[in-house]
């Protein structure tokens, strides 16, 4: 997608989204055999329910309609969140993570799983979890020493409300 078109939908679309409360995270355009796939990621602090993806899609579509940055070309639409494992490029995708394991590359010393506990402007708070029955332990990284960070999907981990319970 040229930078003039995504620089014009991001202009015509963020003000839709952020009427909804939601934050654009990003756009994309791929080919699907003849037809473009414009897909519009968003996300809030609270997540994103599928009624307000639903809705949003709407409004959106209407706006492109009015306007002539697609092109005549046909193009399918999908609004959606991202999804669980996005890499983490933004503050306000760690602060979201805050509870989540975290596979974090560092630029100078490797790689690290860890659970964001906190989230300030300078980096991070971690539990680094034991190994072999060890204890936990608390590290700090600051964003600098971040090359990427993904969250880590987990299938057996109880959500805090349940162990609250």
């Amino acid at each position: 997608m040229s930078t003039t078109q995504s620089d014009r939908l991001r202009g015509l679309l963020e003000p839709l989204v952020a009427a909804k409360g939601l934050d654009l995270e990003d756009i994309e355009m791929s080919k699907a055999g003849k037809r473009r796939m414009l897909r519009i990621i968003v996300d809030s602090d609270e997540g994103v329910e599928l009624d307000v993806c639903a809705e949003l899609s709407r409004e959106v579509s209407d706006k492109l309609d009015e306007s002539d940055v697609m092109g005549e070309d046909e193009y399918v639409l999908e609004v959606s969140s991202p999804g669980a494992d996005r890499p983490l490029t933004e503050h306000r995708h760690y602060v979201r993570a805050i509870g989540r394991l975290v596979k974090f590359q560092l630029t100078e010393s490797g790689e690290l799983i860890a659970r964001i506990l906190d989230v300030d402007d300078e980096g991070l708070d971690l539990e680094v979890p034991g190994v072999k029955g060890r204890k936990a332990t608390a590290r700090r990284i600051a964003f600098t020493d971040i090359a990427k960070a993904r969250v880590e999907i987990e299938f057996s981990r109880k959500d805090k409300k349940e162990e609250e319970a």
